[in-house]
């Protein structure tokens, strides 16, 4: 994620701690516990997700020169398969219209008119895009050399692979095939009866098993999986707000969770990881460890709040999706429009 961070300073999480209070802290418009189950006895440590980087590795899994990861799992038979979630033919957009002012920190897309219809003598029009998609707020794909640990990335490949080039290993062109898999939408405020989750609210394994026992969904190997926070109708109603100062998303606990199920593709309307992790000394670390341990692709910023709706009317939350990257030798990832077909 953002300029490659995995490290963040120890002082904020602790500032955020002591504002909220003891832990435990509760948001008097809402009734959601900010910082549920997460006194500092609770919380996990760095050392913690080191162990994590390794007990929960996929290096060597589809042999040392692999650059796919999960998307291994991703088979001409699960591709089959996951046309039949395809029964009325209807599609949503889960891409967030491009940002065009900066905000959280974030570069703004910029879309620039080459040619218009102002012109007379023109004979048609051109424009031209730019962004750095890279951030809180442009729909995009990670590809698995986004992220370094110790000097290496997936599979042991080294970091030293990205130049001024590109990235000669792990690049976005090894999906320029494209994303076609089932995936399931956990709609955790649907789960806890909010409109959004407010603040830094921390999504637990108990979290997502209550979802799918709610739905009665079932989670196969090779699955996406969807993580909705309700990031833009929080947007709308409150602004923007500083994201990583507060934002909602996976606690650092998940991580077995995600590998335990062999998910294909992570998903989330925001970052996937909540902010601050909690974890001192770990900037993001959900983004870390799946990223370059399990080798999961991941993609940000999505807009999930009509598919909810879609979803909800249907009581049926899981469905086929699809998306391809920009073949772009050595890119780092791919802005990307992904579609949820019921």
């Amino acid at each position: 994620m953002l300029k490659h961070r995995l490290v963040v300073a120890a002082w904020l999480g602790f500032a955020l701690f002591a504002f909220l209070g003891k832990g435990n802290a509760r948001d008097s418009t809402s009734g959601q516990t900010t910082m549920e189950n997460d006194s500092k006895t609770d919380r996990l440590t760095a050392k913690d997700v080191d162990n994590m980087m390794s007990d929960l590795s996929n290096w060597g899994r589809w042999g040392k020169d692999d650059q796919l990861g999960t998307l291994n799992f991703i088979t001409p038979e699960a591709r089959k398969r996951a046309a039949k979630e395809v029964r009325e033919g209807v599609a949503i957009s889960i891409a967030r219209n491009a940002i065009t002012q900066k905000e959280s920190g974030s570069p703004p897309f910029e879309h620039k008119m080459v040619r218009t219809g102002q012109d007379p003598n023109a004979p048609g029009s051109d424009d031209a895009y730019a962004v750095q998609y890279h951030g809180f707020t442009q729909t995009h794909l990670d590809a698995l050399c986004h992220l370094f640990y110790k000097g290496k990335m997936y599979n042991g490949f080294s970091q030293q692979d990205v130049t001024e080039n590109g990235a000669s290993k792990l690049s976005v062109i090894n999906m320029k095939n494209g994303l076609f898999v089932r995936a399931v939408l956990v709609d955790i405020p649907r789960l806890k009866g909010v409109t959004y989750l407010k603040g830094r609210v921390a999504i637990y394994p108990k979290d997502l098993d209550a979802w799918l026992t709610k739905t009665r969904t079932r989670l196969h190997p090779g699955d996406a999986i969807l993580i909705r926070t309700g990031r833009w109708a929080r947007r709308d109603a409150e602004g923007a707000w500083e994201i990583e100062k507060g934002s909602a998303g996976l606690d650092a606990s998940c991580l077995p969770w995600l590998r335990k199920h062999d998910v294909s593709i992570l998903g989330s309307d925001l970052a996937s990881d909540v902010l601050p992790s909690g974890v001192d000394g770990v900037f993001m670390p959900i983004h870390q460890a799946v990223i370059i341990a399990m080798g999961t692709p991941i993609i940000d910023n999505c807009d999930f709040d009509a598919l909810s709706e879609a979803a909800n009317a249907r009581k049926r939350w899981s469905f086929l999706l699809t998306a391809a990257p920009l073949a772009v030798e050595g890119g780092t990832g791919s802005p990307i429009n992904p579609i949820a077909i019921f």
